[in-house]
């Protein structure tokens, strides 16, 4: 057992409990999202690529948190072929630039968990995280009230970053 003294620091991210404790759905939900025909709100595909989607986070760390997935089953990077490859990371520039333009955050954080000790919630289906970041979007809310606040809906978000794709 781990005994915490008081120069031990603790993360603390208590609005991720609902994908922890979230009964598992069997198979991929990247490739289901995938196979699904039409795209919406549902399934959460803002944009379809060649080789590669985007599709918004379920359980986002932050409001626009959106995932570059490779259409491919893959769980490797190196497993990239080079024309996935190239669009994976066009992608991730263009829904970094079509964010910018529909949510306006001042930074991101952009990364890749690779493996399950890593972090990967979805270890066995390689993918991008992209998270918007706004001057003080962590607070007092979060270590005190241990409550996450998510300003903008999931619906207006998909609705905005889905139509900054088509406006492309």
């Amino acid at each position: 057992m781990y005994n915490l003294n008081m120069d031990d620091r603790i993360l603390w991210a208590p609005w991720r409990a609902a994908f922890v404790l979230a009964k598992k759905e069997k198979g991929c939900p990247f490739c289901k999202a995938f196979n699904q025909k039409k795209d919406s709100l549902k399934n959460l595909m803002v944009h379809r690529g060649e080789s590669c989607f985007v599709v918004l986070n379920k359980f986002p760390y932050n409001s626009g948190h959106a995932l570059i997935v490779p259409n491919r089953h893959i769980y490797r990077l190196d497993q990239l072929k080079k024309d996935e490859s190239n669009e994976f990371f066009y992608l991730t520039r263009l829904t970094v630039k079509v964010i910018k333009k529909t949510l306006r955050p001042q930074s991101f954080n952009l990364g890749m968990n690779l493996g399950r000790c890593s972090g990967a919630g979805i270890p066995e289906h390689l993918h991008m995280h992209i998270v918007p970041r706004w001057n003080g979007d962590t607070s007092f809310m979060m270590v005190l009230g241990k409550t996450k606040l998510v300003s903008v809906p999931l619906d207006y978000v998909y609705d905005a970053i889905r139509e900054g794709f088509e406006k492309l």
